[in-house]
């Protein structure tokens, strides 16, 4: 596995398939090196904290950096290069001139519209775009595996992409199922900050989202598959903030008559923030 550090050395890589993360990888970005790799691609993995996505008094100084780790998985997951830049490489201007470019990059409405992530964290989604868009540029893939448990964020992206025919005229966006625990939890970096007490309450998600599931075979009403997560979650001692059943491509309220959607949760535990989502199907009307 190639260690790429240098912009010069990129063009080698354009065109193969692309995996952004931010590092501290888990086996949910092993399963998506896995995906590119066996679809016959070159995979090349790009670690960077991106600083301009994080917000005032969020985590960016304590978001884990564990890059020997990082390498290791993804060289055993079969990742032919991983591409680690420079503040400098992604921001030649500078990371204050960055982050205040960040607020006015013209955004796709799934990332303005749900009021969901952008309603309690204002300023991520213009650094998601801004470093994404920037990775696009410098790497040129033809390819780019997300997963679905930062499921509005591949919304964003995939319609960021569709956007910018011009500016990526050959790039799909390939969505990879959320990689779970056995217990359930979705597979998270920032689930390492979890006590054992607070790891117990985190599977209250899951459970929030599988009972949504089945209580939607059945009833046809929003709310109730609304109230329902949001009882299970409060019996986990988890703080809410948003647990929303929304239209599974806009991100918008849908009428959970027929179909299906998508149930989203965001919630936290003392000072850690944790996100899941599933595909719920609804029960069809009669007559």
């Amino acid at each position: 596995m190639e260690i790429v550090d240098r912009l010069e050395d990129l063009g080698a890589w354009a065109g193969v398939t692309l995996i952004p993360t931010m590092g501290a990888l888990h086996e949910g970005h092993a399963s998506l090196i896995r995906a590119a790799v066996s679809s016959g691609d070159r995979a090349l993995v790009t670690v960077f904290v991106n600083p301009t996505q994080f917000g005032a008094g969020e985590d960016f100084g304590r978001y884990p950096r564990t890059l020997v780790g990082d390498l290791e998985l993804a060289a055993s997951s079969g990742a032919s290069a991983v591409f680690l830049p420079s503040i400098e490489m992604v921001y030649p201007e500078g990371v204050s001139a960055a982050a205040d470019q960040a607020l006015s990059i013209a955004l796709p409405p799934s990332a303005t519209e749900p009021q969901l992530e952008e309603a309690w964290r204002p300023t991520h989604f213009g650094g998601v775009v801004q470093v994404v868009a920037r990775l696009f540029d410098l790497c040129k893939p033809s390819r780019a595996f997300f997963g679905e448990k930062d499921y509005q964020q591949l919304r964003v992206i995939t319609e960021l992409v569709a956007m910018n025919p011009r500016r990526w005229p050959a790039l799909k966006i390939i969505p990879c199922p959320t990689v779970r625990e056995s217990d359930g939890l979705a597979m998270s970096s920032r689930n390492r900050f979890l006590n054992s007490q607070q790891r117990s309450s985190a599977l209250g998600l899951s459970r929030a989202l599988s009972a949504a599931g089945e209580l939607a075979a059945r009833s046809a009403d929003c709310a109730q598959l609304e109230a329902c997560m949001r009882a299970v979650l409060d019996s986990h001692g988890l703080e809410i903030q948003y647990a929303v059943v929304r239209h599974e491509g806009s991100l918008l309220a849908t009428d959970c008559r027929a179909g299906v959607g998508r149930a989203l949760i965001a919630a936290t535990l003392g000072s850690v923030r944790l996100i899941d989502n599933a595909r719920v199907s609804f029960a069809r009307e009669s007559g």
